[in-house]
């Protein structure tokens, strides 16, 4: 049986790689700001069998940088040994929305249990009228788990 490479998007299909997706656990975002210096925001994010869907206020200075050059990379880790990563690279696209994100609902009801999740979303709706959905279709996936896929610098 033929390994599947870093950088393949069949990757994602892999258990490790689909737990990741499913899980509680944050994405971290990874852009250039307008100034040319790196960032890496922590997002909640809702996987929709294709894309990394985020959603943000349409004040959050992330989207004039994501704008200026949409080019990014998300990690989604453990923190319990053998740990697991995602690593995926790909462009953000940009959608302003009226109300919230109905992908960001959808995190919530993941994050929180229901009912937290409700009265987060209704206290949201009397702060915003709209938000942006942040789109990234998967270019690049790597995966490690420290079981059978390592760090290149380990690698054999």
């Amino acid at each position: 049986m033929q390994r599947v490479q870093q950088g393949d998007l069949s990757l994602l299909q892999h258990p490790a790689s689909q737990e990741l997706l499913h899980s509680k656990i944050p994405a971290r975002l990874a852009y250039v700001a307008t100034d040319g210096t790196p960032r890496v925001v922590p997002v909640w994010f809702h996987w929709n069998g294709r894309d990394i869907v985020m959603a943000t206020p349409p004040k959050a200075p992330k989207l004039k940088a994501l704008a200026k050059n949409p080019k990014v990379a998300l990690t989604i880790d453990d923190n319990t040994f053998p740990h697991k990563v995602l690593l995926i690279r790909g462009t953000a696209r940009l959608e302003p929305v009226n109300g919230v994100v109905p992908e960001y609902e959808a995190s919530a009801a993941r994050y929180f249990d229901p009912q937290l999740a409700q009265t987060w979303l209704s206290q949201l709706r009397t702060v915003i009228s709209s938000m942006v959905r942040i789109t990234v279709t998967p270019e690049w996936v790597g995966l490690l788990d420290f079981e059978t896929r390592f760090p290149s610098a380990l690698a054999s």
